[in-house]
């Protein structure tokens, strides 16, 4: 057992998630400003092995980022490198600002190493983070910065397309990659987006917007990826991929949080929103697994869901993940599990 689970989580589970979080950011932004607060957050993390991969067409320092969520509006990314992340996914963020849902919106499940959350993607808006991620890329050295889309609560589904592109023109010259949520079971109507008319119509807009923003920025394509739930059946599943693999989505993240309750024992499991942690973990790696196998490897995969140990991260590599995400392990194990997780990684 760690420090940080002997003396700190102890304390930190007696207060309000939401209020540990907002402070544990604000901890990241203060230290990541300073040559002494940066050399603090090396010494935490320990020795980080590199291991380079190429994937869609960017080199990842080694296989282990955080996902989306933890850094809604690029405050803390840089922070977030030092202690060992590859890469970081921030955002979900909106055309404009959104308060989100009425608070309390996140709840701990420590017997089942889990959270439940309803935050309804709550940020500053898509222009606020544009000067930070500006920051950011001549700051970052060798981590990937990755930007998750999301459309307003607001928008009717048949105009989400048009959100998602104002995010993408807003983020696109500062983002290594672009993450299409239409996963979150937190926004009212989101996950029908990934049904066959309007995936198929959502992608290829995007696609084309991907190429329109290159040749006016005069950069690369960046790549674009689409977060997926982990409540689908395998006929739906089917269905995405074939609409991923017509348009040439260059990668998919498996998976989302899950509105499944099942074999839970916190009685905090009556809260609505999306689960995360532990639980996940079994079912993400199946629809990981799945994926690898019906498209022949040929479609890199981001493995997301219940990642606390090197095992739970191997088994998500095994499975067919090229990239292993986290974020619910960060919270139960504490800033020194990413060096821990990829010092131990076989």
């Amino acid at each position: 057992m760690t420090f940080y689970q002997r003396l700190v989580f102890p304390i930190l589970k007696r207060m309000d998630p939401e209020m540990v979080h907002d402070r544990t950011l604000l901890a990241l932004r203060l230290a990541q400003r300073t040559r002494l607060g940066r050399a603090v957050l090396r010494l935490i993390a320990g020795p980080i092995p590199q291991r380079p991969l190429q994937v869609f067409g960017l080199t990842f320092p080694n296989e282990l980022g955080l996902a989306a969520g933890f850094d809604k509006d690029a405050y803390g990314a840089r922070g977030l490198g030092l202690l060992g992340f590859g890469h970081v996914e921030v955002g979900t963020l909106t055309p404009r600002p959104q308060e989100g849902n009425p608070r309390p919106r996140i709840f701990r499940l420590p017997e089942d190493g889990a959270l439940i959350n309803r935050m309804g993607f709550p940020n500053r808006g898509a222009i606020s983070a544009v000067a930070r991620l500006h920051a950011l890329q001549r700051q970052k050295g060798e981590m990937i910065v990755g930007v998750s889309l999301g459309k307003q609560k607001a928008t009717p589904l048949a105009d989400a397309a048009l959100d998602y592109m104002q995010v993408m023109r807003a983020v696109y010259k500062y983002a290594d990659y672009l993450a299409v949520n239409i996963s979150s079971p937190n926004t009212a109507g989101l996950r029908e987006l990934q049904g066959g008319e309007y995936l198929h119509n959502l992608l290829h807009t995007l696609r084309v917007e991907n190429g329109v923003l290159a040749r006016r920025f005069g950069v690369r394509q960046r790549p674009l990826l689409v977060k997926i739930a982990p409540d689908l059946t395998w006929a739906e599943l089917d269905t995405i991929l074939g609409c991923i693999l017509a348009q040439q989505i260059d990668g998919i993240i498996a998976t989302n949080t899950t509105l499944s309750r099942l074999n839970l024992q916190s009685p905090q499991q009556v809260e609505s929103g999306g689960l995360s942690g532990r639980p996940l973990r079994d079912p993400s790696n199946a629809i990981i697994r799945y994926i690898a196998q019906h498209t022949n490897n040929s479609l890199p995969i981001i493995g997301v869901g219940g990642v606390r140990t090197p095992a739970d991260l191997q088994a998500k590599l095994d499975a067919g993940a090229t990239l292993v995400q986290l974020y619910t392990g960060l919270i139960y194990e504490g800033p020194t599990l990413p060096g821990h997780l990829l010092r131990n990684l076989k």
